[in-house]
């Protein structure tokens, strides 16, 4: 596969080995061999960071989310808003991400994000009120959108013909991340006193680490531009900007994007919610919190199997299928024997929640052209995450209302049943740049 050069993305495409290098006409060099490959291992490590502080901010909230409420003064109505905010924000911030890469690089906008996140994160435990909480929070997601958009972008543009394994290592990265904070957040906040606000603090320390890889990255970007600015054309070898699609006009887009986005309701739902269903069945809260981790980290061994299945196969079809009847069972063992056999429902759930990244590699696949994946992505994200907004919050008012969890997990069983059509209808052996052109 070619490396695309892409419209909305200006960071330094890797050299051939095989080039000269030639003195830029300011007198600097450019990369050699060596350099090549320590910024390839920046890139690698940059994207495996930045997938394990894609989360944190979440889980972490899920774990003590008993406490949060006990502390702000929160009533479950408001709880369930409150677990709306990340695919609220993803969906606002996240159709930012393609004009920020444009004017910034992908490279400087992903490292912005990282230190947002970390300053969110910082803030939120210690704004004082919900309002304040929420605001900081927003801080933080405003980062984690924009990197959700870019991060199928840079992998794209980097490692154009390893999509799908370096999708794996950064869903896989994202889901150890996603776990680690739900397992870890309760003891970790008992273990520094049993306040909930250290223990929510605490990961901004891992969100300012991810900053530090991409700054050595901005060179790069500054470097490609000033040749493009002497060439009179794009960055990189390739020079042609691609034109935009109506994306809107693609059935597969819109497939990805409804896909996307009934998938990310289960995942904030259980995020959000699924460690109190254990502890409203009567499981303490340290193990409600593993059980959580348990559904997370399924993620990390199927992340990086399900991408690499996906790209071998002209359909997705049959793992969208797999994935939604492992969901299916999961709701139905939680409705009827939610302690009981909370760790079966825990496993279930969690491989059913790898649509994610089986979502990020029909992103890639769908889209012919490094351009058309940008677009793709912020579209499909976008869209998906607005579809998501009602789903926690309905869950939350369900969950007041009527005093427990039958409804809304009823809810969350009948939300599977579109999730595979879409998916189905997303996993043709198609490109949207073929629909839009129609």
């Amino acid at each position: 596969m070619e490396s695309e050069e892409t419209a909305t993305t200006t960071s330094a495409p890797l050299r051939a080995p095989s080039e000269t290098p030639v003195p830029d006409q300011d007198g600097s060099e450019p990369p050699t061999s060596s350099t090549r490959a320590w910024t390839t291992r920046l890139v690698v490590l940059g994207i495996v960071l930045t997938a394990l502080n894609l989360r944190p901010a979440i889980t972490s909230l899920g774990a003590l989310l008993e406490e949060v409420r006990t502390g702000l003064g929160m009533s479950g109505s408001v709880a369930g808003l409150l677990t709306s905010v990340p695919p609220l924000c993803f969906a606002v911030f996240g159709v930012m991400a393609p004009r920020l890469a444009r004017q910034f690089g992908p490279a400087a906008v992903v490292c912005a994000g990282m230190a947002a996140i970390a300053a969110g994160l910082l803030i939120r435990p210690y704004a004082g009120g919900t309002a304040g909480f929420v605001a900081a929070s927003a801080l933080a997601l405003m980062g984690i959108a924009v990197s959700n958009v870019l991060m199928p972008v840079i992998v794209k543009r980097w490692f154009p013909d390893r999509v799908g394994s370096m999708t794996g290592l950064y869903s896989m990265a994202l889901a150890l991340g996603t776990s680690s904070a739900a397992a870890v957040t309760v003891p970790m906040t008992e273990a520094l006193g049993g306040s909930w606000r250290t223990g929510l603090a605490v990961w901004a320390l891992l969100a300012g680490a991810a900053v530090v890889p991409w700054l050595p990255l901005l060179r790069d970007r500054d470097r490609d531009t000033r040749a493009a600015d002497r060439s009179g054309g794009a960055p990189g070898p390739a020079r042609e900007a691609a034109p935009a699609l109506r994306i809107t006009r693609s059935r597969t887009a819109w497939a990805l994007a409804v896909f996307f986005g009934l998938q990310a309701t289960a995942a904030y739902i259980t995020m959000g919610w699924m460690a109190q269903i254990f502890r409203d069945a009567g499981v303490p809260a340290g193990t409600a919190g593993l059980l959580l981790a348990v559904t997370m980290v399924m993620g990390v061994p199927l992340a990086f199997v399900i991408p690499r299945l996906a790209t071998r196969l002209p359909r997705q079809g049959p793992i969208v299928v797999a994935l939604g009847v492992c969901g299916l069972l999961g709701y139905g063992g939680l409705y009827l024997a939610p302690a009981e056999g909370a760790w079966a429902w825990a496993v279930l759930i969690g491989i059913a929640n790898c649509s994610f990244p089986l979502a990020l590699t029909m992103v890639g696949m769908r889209a012919r052209t490094g351009a058309g994946v940008v677009q793709l992505s912020a579209f499909a994200q976008s869209t998906g995450y607005l579809i998501s907004i009602p789903g926690p919050l309905l869950v939350g008012v369900l969950y007041q209302h009527s005093g427990g969890w039958g409804l809304p997990l009823v809810l969350m069983a009948a939300l599977m049943l579109p999730q595979i059509a879409a998916g189905v209808l997303a996993g043709r052996d198609r490109v949207v740049e073929d629909e839009a052109a129609r």
